[in-house]
């Protein structure tokens, strides 16, 4: 009886860890593009749409960081108060940015193959993070063409 306590207490544990597990990123928006094209096996249209994917993350997050930027430079910050409200209007902007970061990411995992995003939910796994669900394109290389 005492195993089977232990087993459930167990199963819980990761459950709710799984639960509480951050998401599985790729952060097409930072620097690992070449990293991103040798581990996912990208082939030559894939990294257009990666470099066209990151060319509008940087154009939306600099404009979401200029507001922050804005925010932080002419908000009142003199009393607790003011400071409070800042930090709540401030942790919105820091949200929308997220928001355009996990954006990019699924716009991108939507162009991998079956085999590519089987990739990605393995390495999803390894580092016990939660995966961004997508239905990937299915090809079929063994169409003859007309």
């Amino acid at each position: 009886m005492k195993i089977m306590k232990d087993v459930v207490v167990i199963v819980l544990f990761l459950i709710s860890f799984y639960g509480f597990s951050q998401d599985c990123t790729l952060d097409i928006g930072g620097g690992n593009t070449e990293v991103l094209i040798s581990v996912f096996q990208l082939n030559a249209n894939q990294v257009a749409k990666l470099e066209a994917l990151q060319g509008e993350f940087k154009v939306k997050a600099k404009a979401s960081q200029d507001e922050m930027d804005k925010l932080l430079e002419k908000h009142p910050q003199s009393s607790p108060e003011e400071l409070t409200k800042l930090g709540e209007k401030y942790s919105v902007l820091e949200q929308n940015l997220v928001n355009l970061s996990r954006a990019a990411d699924k716009e991108f995992l939507k162009i991998f193959n079956e085999k590519q995003y089987n990739r990605y939910l393995e390495l999803c796994r390894e580092a016990i993070r939660k995966p961004i669900v997508i239905k990937p394109i299915i090809y079929n290389d063994s169409i003859s063409p007309r």
